[in-house]
């Protein structure tokens, strides 16, 4: 008779491991990478779920003067809309600043460990300070 080989608990298994949603962002948000990375995803989803609406508001805008100065008022001089071109214009100011990140890196600069975390960590502070200076521009 054959016996099985023994199955020693220690031993580590390759088998994938269902992460919590928790564990998974806990261990992400530390890498300032990471978090540019993900944000970016976010940022292209928010820009392409927006693109129908603006598309609608431009079209509107273009059919006459008076359109276009109802647009302008009621809807941009409001809170609803003035929210509305903020979050479309710092989807696309992010997306903007960490897909060159991306586009400076396909040429092999910041390749590192250390180069990727720093260029991560200033375009994540440009593209904050940018979008504040969005924030001041369309909201106030």
């Amino acid at each position: 008779m054959v016996r099985a080989p023994h199955r020693n608990n220690a031993v580590k298994s390759n088998r994938p491991v269902n992460l919590s949603l928790s564990t998974v962002l806990a261990v992400n948000l530390k890498s300032p990478v990471a978090v540019a990375s993900i944000l970016h995803r976010v940022s292209g989803v928010v820009i392409f779920l927006l693109i129908p609406v603006l598309l609608y508001m431009l079209q509107q805008s273009l059919e006459s003067p008076q359109a276009f100065d109802i647009l302008r008022k009621d809807v941009l001089g409001g809170l609803i809309g003035g929210g509305l071109a903020f979050i479309a214009l710092a989807g696309l100011i992010f997306h903007f600043v960490v897909g060159a990140k991306h586009l400076i890196q396909d040429f092999g600069v910041g390749e590192s460990l250390n180069g990727g975390r720093l260029f991560a960590t200033g375009a994540l502070v440009l593209a904050g300070l940018l979008i504040l200076c969005a924030f001041v521009w369309v909201m106030l």
